[in-house]
């Protein structure tokens, strides 16, 4: 088949590779513009436009998909099917339409849960068993088309949203594989999603990452694992000279159901690690990052930078969540 692929990011490169070995023809690639990085902010490509240039494949990359001249574009392409996973952008009906067979997505829940854009991070806030790769048809809702096939993954128990990102992505190319095979045999089943279990979990921003110590710790657990690496989950450590509050962040943490203190109050802090109170339990604390600086264990943290107990670990909104 003539295949188009539309994707941004990391999670989708698996697939992508794939498909360029696959056999299949790649008509091009589709991601997003150039964005500005490091300290001069010049302009880098993704990686997945660098592994398509890498194998000879056209790139586009439109400011805007909805514009009408993008759409033409991809009209033009002339696609049997189109592969779509991480774009970040809705995709309009022209472009839905373009495909001679269909527009499949790629989405990394177990639909019609967690539809939305983080939905890795969703499913570990919300403490769920297991999630997956859905292989979806795509229509003009957010993540809301007829279901081709699912394939499943647990959920471990200290698993992170980067961990759990890799794995995912890992699976892709096999979900990918099973339903470009249907297609191409006319048995692919078109399973319509119950709107009614429906979950949303939106785009995250940098304010996400803020801790609220007044929830139990199961909870604020999930949250530190779930926001690492990104946005990464953080509080405010106050100044030991009476400066202005550093933000800190914390990337994992060990539950402590049966010790209790005030929520965000630094109970113990030695070479175990940060103990602090939270709305039922506590959590030690065990990998932190001050602003500015590298991770590391908070033991090593200590070592220069003693935190008395009694310190309360605030938020932007003042020391109580």
């Amino acid at each position: 088949m003539r295949i188009l692929y539309i994707g941004a990011g990391d999670i989708g490169l698996p697939a992508l590779t794939w498909l360029l070995g696959s056999g299949h023809q790649i008509a091009a690639v589709v991601t997003q513009p150039d964005k500005p990085a490091g300290r001069k902010l010049e302009l880098k490509p993704s990686p997945v436009k660098q592994l398509a240039l890498a194998h000879g494949v056209p790139v586009f990359q439109p400011v805007k998909i909805r514009d009408p001249e993008a759409v033409a574009q991809v009209r033009a392409f002339a696609a049997d099917l189109i592969v779509v996973m991480a774009y970040g952008q809705i995709l309009p009906k022209g472009v839905l339409d373009a495909a001679r067979i269909a527009c499949i997505n790629l989405h990394a829940s177990i639909l019609p849960r967690h539809r939305g854009a983080a939905p890795i991070q969703s499913a570990i806030l919300s403490g769920d068993n297991e999630t997956g790769i859905t292989v979806m048809y795509m229509d003009e809702g957010l993540d809301t088309g007829d279901i081709l096939l699912i394939r499943r993954l647990p959920i471990r128990r200290h698993e992170t949203g980067g961990t759990l990102q890799d794995r995912l992505a890992a699976a892709t190319p096999a979900a990918l594989a099973e339903a470009i095979a249907l297609l191409e045999a006319g048995t692919a089943p078109r399973i319509p999603q119950e709107g009614t279990r429906a979950t949303y979990a939106k785009k995250l921003g940098r304010e996400d990452g803020k801790i609220r110590w007044e929830r139990p710790c199961l909870e604020v657990a999930r949250h530190i694992r779930a926001m690492n690496p990104w946005p990464g989950a953080f509080a405010l450590l106050p100044d030991s000279e009476g400066g202005t509050p550093r933000k800190v962040k914390f990337f994992s943490a060990a539950q402590n159901p049966r010790h209790s203190g005030p929520p965000g109050q630094v109970l113990r802090a030695d070479a175990r690690g940060i103990l602090a109170g939270c709305g039922s339990g506590s959590l030690l604390l065990c990998e932190i990052q001050m602003e500015g600086k590298r991770r590391m264990p908070v033991r090593d943290f200590l070592a220069g930078r003693p935190v008395p107990p009694g310190t309360i670990l605030g938020t932007p909104n003042g020391n109580h969540p």
